[in-house]
């Protein structure tokens, strides 16, 4: 299976931030759609990075831990502080194995994909695993169907 196949049942919409937004407008974003990560975009429109709740919990953590806790106003640190820039990315002719690979040697849990340098979709490794449980359930009831039937031909 390939990456570009689960992108045609998820769809390829993704919701960007920009690079220049304060890390409020993130959690925002994140809270609202249920993401887990942002695809960060800088003025040009062009992925700068990716931005996610682990980012802001490691920068809210060691910023919080500095004011006192009567203050309560959003964080204005802003997301091109805290994302991570170098980004790895996936192509849609890559194979669901091969990003699933990728994906835990790097230790991250979403990838954006890119079709020709334009953003074509992201994966959660929640897409992944999804994706390969339904290609293993296929695969088993085919083999369990041909087992059956070749069972009846003797």
């Amino acid at each position: 299976m390939k990456i570009k196949d689960i992108l045609l049942d998820k769809g390829s919409n993704v919701i960007t931030i920009g690079d220049d937004q304060a890390i409020h407008s993130a959690i925002v974003e994140l809270n609202h759609h249920g993401f887990g990560a942002l695809i960060v975009t800088g003025q040009n429109g062009e992925v700068a990075g990716i931005v996610t709740e682990r980012d802001i919990l490691k920068c809210c953590g060691e910023t919080c831990s500095k004011k006192p806790a009567t203050e309560h106003s959003p964080c204005q640190i802003l997301i091109k502080d805290i994302m991570t820039k170098d980004v790895v990315i996936g192509v849609p002719e890559d194979d669901l194995n091969y990003v699933m690979s990728i994906m835990t040697k790097h230790h991250i849990r979403h990838l954006p994909i890119l079709d020709d340098g334009a953003l074509a979709g992201i994966i959660s490794m929640s897409d992944l695993v999804n994706a390969h449980l339904e290609e293993n359930v296929f695969e088993s009831r085919t083999l369990k169907g041909y087992i059956h039937e070749w069972g009846h031909t003797s």
